[in-house]
């Protein structure tokens, strides 16, 4: 028969009481735990209470010390220590869950984690224009967050970019212009490049991409297309300016008839209309854009 294991302490007798099957000798669970706890309570570490006493069973060592928290020095430091001590304090002042958010700028859901165990207060009443004023600060600071992270996800991208060589600008200026600029159609013939566009970032790409193909600035003409119920000088000026042309090489500018039925959201300062750019004597370079685009996708030239 195989005798009992031992330790320093004396021999283990084995137990059916589910704390791991192991006790000293003639040491009773209830005064090993006594011992666990009085250890615990001094400020002992889980590995000081077991080398102590001569504990080497975890699931044992778990059931001795079940219900006593650890000793604040041995808790690793959290950047949100302050912020859990300070919810406490509001939670036991009275604040609710929507105050602390306000004050601390952390989620409910940490609240909650953090003052669960804390008494509720009683519940305040409050008139429907002070439910509806925390709602609103509670929704600014939901937008205010996103808003911030949607900006780090765009400045983190733009940073990925970097530099554009010529031939990557290149192959971006084919994808645009096809895009957005008139095509050819073998039932109206329109070997023409034609750019409109309202985004001057868009028409500031397209013009850096006529220059990386060597298109002389004299072979472009500009006018602005426009609701006739807007500023036009003032959009003349201000596409003049992204063209980086003066006002006068601005050919007439075309006029959109307003209709009062139509529902349109781009009024206001920030509207300037469109920019069109026209580059004459064009019908070499448009074949060759059809022909770079069908390159990129790996089509067969269109018959015709």
């Amino acid at each position: 028969m195989t005798p009992p294991p031992h330790t320093p302490d004396g021999p283990h007798r084995r137990t059916g009481d589910g704390t791991g099957g192991l006790l000293h000798g003639t040491t009773t669970y209830e005064a090993l735990r006594a011992r666990a706890v009085a250890l615990r309570r001094r400020g002992h570490s889980r590995r000081q209470i077991r080398d102590t006493l001569k504990v080497h069973n975890n699931d044992l060592l778990n059931h001795l010390l079940d219900g006593e928290p650890p000793p604040q020095w041995t808790r690793r430091p959290n950047a949100k220590d302050h912020l859990r001590e300070r919810a406490r304090e509001l939670r036991r002042a009275g604040w609710t869950y929507d105050r602390i958010q306000l004050e601390l700028g952390v989620s409910k859901s940490s609240i909650s984690l953090w003052v669960r165990d804390l008494p509720k207060p009683p519940r305040p009443r409050r008139s429907p224009e002070e439910a509806s004023a925390i709602a609103r600060r509670g929704w600014e600071a939901t937008l205010a967050r996103r808003e911030a992270e949607r900006r780090a996800t765009k400045e983190a991208a733009a940073a990925e970019i970097g530099p554009l060589s010529d031939r990557e600008l290149f192959l971006v200026g084919v994808g645009l212009y096809w895009a957005e600029g008139a095509k050819d159609k073998p039932y109206a013939r329109r070997e023409s490049v034609k750019f409109v566009n309202s985004d001057p970032d868009v028409i500031r790409l397209f013009l850096r991409w006529l220059a990386v193909l060597g298109v002389d600035q004299e072979r472009l003409r500009f006018h602005v297309s426009i609701h006739e119920t807007a500023d036009v000088a003032t959009a003349e000026a201000f596409w003049a300016e992204v063209a980086s042309v003066p006002r006068s090489r601005l050919n007439k500018t075309v006029r959109k008839r307003h209709k009062p039925k139509t529902s349109r959201k781009n009024t206001g300062d920030a509207y300037h209309g469109c920019l069109v750019v026209y580059v004459t004597r064009a019908a070499d370079l448009y074949r060759r854009i059809e022909g770079w685009w069908c390159g990129i996708v790996g089509t067969p030239h269109p018959p015709g």
